[in-house]
């Protein structure tokens, strides 16, 4: 897969090779427009689709596992309202789940937080703010979002996170350099629900449990009644598939914590 270092380089030799056959030929400068545009689609997209690899080494899923498990997780929590929701349907089937959270709710709701992690689930990074300009946002700016929702968790747990889940899935040269900095790992998913959409249930479901099998990770989100639905749902379908539910760490077999 072509990487922002990879393309940067082929785009260099397209250039060069262009400029000299400028200076050799008569040549349409809509080329350079047009190798212009290429790089920038290709960058764009590679910013906004986590499992492309674009910028950062994110794990994405695990093909090669010989287990029957599939991972969990959960974007943007904790949520008064959904969260211990979800915390019952999965005691309720056995299952295990991570949680990606947001600096912010932590704050808000640190028994919650507590409960996540008591129940045997595994927690993540997932910014301080989950801001909505985050992918503009400066490597100062970066680093201090990690870093504060780091000091947090450790503040209130004494556990120190190696995982992180991008806001919106977005990565770019400066994230990546907060990444290396706070020497967090960036995990991302292969099954996006998209559960916080207009899509009715039985559409996100079917997006999340089409063609699953072991070594997938399957994004949700504890924050509607959308998803309570299509966990249960979910979760149902992986029982009769013999497919366990487990954290991302176990799937990958990495650390949650440093």
């Amino acid at each position: 897969m072509l990487n922002f270092k990879t393309v940067n380089i082929l785009t260099l030799i397209v250039l060069i090779g262009l400029f000299i056959a400028c200076w050799m030929f008569s040549f349409s400068f809509l080329w350079f427009v047009l190798i212009g545009l290429i790089w920038f689609l290709l960058t764009a997209l590679g910013s906004g689709i986590i499992g492309w690899n674009y910028h950062v080494k994110a794990l994405n899923s695990n093909p090669s596992i010989t287990k029957n498990q599939v991972a969990i997780t959960f974007d943007d929590g904790p949520n008064p309202e959904f969260t211990p929701k979800v915390l019952e349907l999965l005691n309720k089937h056995n299952a295990k789940a991570t949680f990606f959270c947001i600096g912010k709710q932590i704050e808000s709701y640190p028994e919650l937080f507590k409960n996540i992690i008591d129940e045997g689930h595994s927690v993540g990074n997932h910014t301080y703010s989950h801001n909505n300009m985050f992918g503009f946002f400066s490597t100062e700016k970066v680093i201090s979002e990690l870093e504060q929702t780091n000091k947090i968790v450790l503040g209130k747990t004494g556990l120190k996170l190696s995982l992180y889940r991008p806001a919106f899935g977005v990565t770019n040269p400066r994230i990546k350099k907060a990444l290396k900095t706070t020497n967090l790992q960036a995990i991302g998913w292969n099954k996006r629900s998209l559960d916080t959409t207009n899509l009715i249930n039985e559409t996100v479901l079917k997006r999340v449990t089409k063609n699953i099998k072991k070594g997938d990770v399957i994004l949700l989100h504890d924050s509607s009644d959308k998803t309570i639905w299509v966990l249960e749902q979910l979760l149902l379908i992986l029982q009769k598939q013999n497919l366990q539910a487990v954290t991302v760490d176990s799937l990958f077999n990495i650390k949650p914590y440093a």
